[in-house]
């Protein structure tokens, strides 16, 4: 038996979830900032990472609109939750070696990642699970609003209010299962389960910095889409950085060992 195995804790002695810390509402400035560090420094890396996330938006939204088939666009998206989750670990693998001093390579990075895909694509089913939920409520949203030949503004006011408290439910579940559990994945030895309870206790225990943190991020998604989605070059390396950041500021997870 090695050294790291006689020292590991047993599983049963673990709690089911990592403690939190609390955080101030203007914490996730601070995210961004040494997120915005981290893309200085390994700047190939990371806009490396945009360029990939770029030519893959674009290539569901242009398969979207060339054939406009409901059945395609939902494939391709639940395609791209399996891939996101993976590709988003390398960025975490960036930060998390400027952290510890390491030389970053796009290699390494990968192959940090590929030690924690096992969890990874665990998380992408839970998400798939979600999004396939969500596509099946807002198909129950539009069956129970009756179709107008020349509808206005105030026929799809209740339309577009419903659909929008539908979205922003299940938007706010997937973000809170995941604002922390993927970098705890990548660095620590743990599992999906406790990863996605301890971003969910992290989320509720510190709601007002959540939410600011929601918006930013919002924020960068309307900012890409108003750019064509090429503002997501910079933009998506920009705020996987500073969610690794914004994992080690806010969760206590060294009762587990790291994944080395």
């Amino acid at each position: 038996m090695n050294e790291r195995a006689r020292h590991a804790p047993d599983r049963d002695e673990l709690p089911f979830a990592a403690p939190c810390r609390s955080l101030t509402a203007s914490e996730p400035i601070e995210w961004l900032r040494l997120g915005w560090a981290d893309l200085k420094s390994a700047p190939r890396q990371s806009l490396s990472y945009g360029v990939l996330m770029l030519a893959l938006s674009h290539a569901l939204t242009a398969a979207t609109w060339l054939f406009g088939n409901l059945g395609l666009y939902l494939g391709l998206v639940s395609g791209f939750v399996f891939v996101g989750p993976w590709l988003a670990l390398t960025l975490y693998s960036i930060s998390r070696r400027l952290e510890q001093g390491k030389r970053v390579s796009l290699g390494g990075s990968v192959r940090d990642a590929a030690r924690a895909v096992g969890n990874a694509l665990v998380f992408a089913v839970i998400l798939t699970v979600v999004f396939l939920v969500w596509a099946r409520a807002a198909t129950m949203v539009h069956v129970f609003f009756p179709a107008l030949q020349d509808p206005g503004w105030t026929d799809l006011l209740p339309f577009l209010a419903v659909g929008t408290a539908v979205g922003a439910v299940f938007s706010a579940i997937v973000f809170a299962a995941s604002a922390f559990s993927l970098p705890m994945l990548l660095d620590r030895r743990t599992d999906t389960v406790t990863a996605v309870v301890t971003s969910i206790n992290a989320v509720l225990r510190n709601k007002a910095a959540m939410v600011v943190w929601a918006a930013i991020i919002v924020g960068c998604v309307i900012i890409g889409a108003a750019t064509a989605w090429l503002a997501f070059v910079v933009l998506l390396p920009l705020i996987g950085h500073a969610t690794w950041h914004a994992y080690r500021r806010a969760i206590d997870a060294g009762q587990w060992p790291r994944l080395d």
